[in-house]
């Protein structure tokens, strides 16, 4: 006997499947911004100017991607969501993300942020599109959470000053979730997503970094280093990722998609190990097998609701 699904269970499944893969391919790059961004502090840069380096590529593009639009520069988002999405993850965003690394060790924002973002995005997800989360997606979150912890176990520690970057990344992490279930709510199209917050950071930050500080840190970077960091900071990181992160939410929900970001850390380790030459401890490889095993949960528990 063979079992034939349904069209709409079949485009359902597909539909799964593309969520999937666009969903590891924003962790993905994501983990590839944070190795970079180590090797770029470790090369003499700090946050600002791995923004400016961001939106000094990222906005021209978008801006050469809006031009060259068939539909030319008519807008398919407000005034005001084009506002909301470029507070939420433009200039304002980096800083919070990065600077915190100035009070606190670089394990702390490479768990807090994606902690808070999936926590954040399953209370949003609820509370404003009262999607049902269910005990199997619990469990799964329950699992990466306990794979974050045991990929930062060895390195974790607190100070005073560790509470204001602390709550930075905590900031940072609930900003990608609040956007995430705007995303969902209004449908934004993911070009028009990042083009707002490329453009938006190419106003409102380069040309106010450039007059005050330079472009002094950038050029003391060894033209490979330079190259990495424009690919990975500008164009993956400034111009890519939105558009799978926007799809996944699009395609398995708001909820499913912020478990994405929790595998950040996991292939920020994998990526950095080239860069770093760090192995990686047993706690860590114990950490990412629990944060595969936990996603999986997620989106089963997805395909069963």
């Amino acid at each position: 006997m063979s079992l034939v699904l349904s069209p709409t269970a079949a485009h359902r499944s597909t539909g799964t499947r593309l969520g999937l893969v666009a969903g590891l391919s924003a962790a993905a790059i994501w983990g590839a911004y944070l190795a970079l961004s180590r090797a770029g502090v470790a090369a003499g840069l700090d946050g600002l100017d791995v923004a400016a380096l961001r939106y000094l590529v990222a906005g021209p593009v978008m801006i050469a991607i809006v031009l060259a639009r068939h539909d030319g520069l008519r807008p398919r988002m407000t005034v005001g969501q084009a506002i909301s999405v470029a507070v939420l993850l433009g200039p304002p965003f980096i800083p919070l993300s990065v600077g915190g690394y100035a009070f606190t060790p670089l394990a702390h924002g490479s768990v807090l942020v994606p902690a808070s973002l999936t926590l954040g995005g399953l209370a949003l997800s609820r509370l404003v599109l009262k999607e049902k989360l269910g005990s199997q997606r619990m469990i799964g979150v329950v699992i990466i959470l306990l794979g974050l912890s045991l990929i930062i176990s060895l390195e974790w520690g607190l100070s005073g000053t560790s509470v204001v970057g602390d709550a930075m990344f905590i900031l940072a992490g609930l900003s990608w979730a609040t956007f995430a279930n705007l995303q969902k709510r209004w449908q934004l199209p993911a070009m028009d997503v990042t083009a707002a917050v490329g453009i938006a950071g190419l106003v409102a930050l380069v040309p106010a970094y450039l007059i005050v500080r330079g472009p002094d840190a950038l050029m003391k970077l060894s033209p490979a280093m330079l190259v990495a960091q424009v690919s990975v900071q500008g164009l993956l990181s400034g111009v890519i990722a939105m558009i799978p992160f926007a799809t996944s939410v699009r395609l398995l929900g708001a909820a499913q998609a912020a478990t994405f970001p929790a595998l950040v850390p996991g292939f920020a380790l994998l990526i950095g190990l080239p860069l770093t030459g760090e192995a990686l401890s047993m706690p860590q490889i114990f950490g990412l097998m629990a944060l595969g095993l936990g996603l999986l949960t997620v989106l089963r528990a997805a395909r069963t609701q």
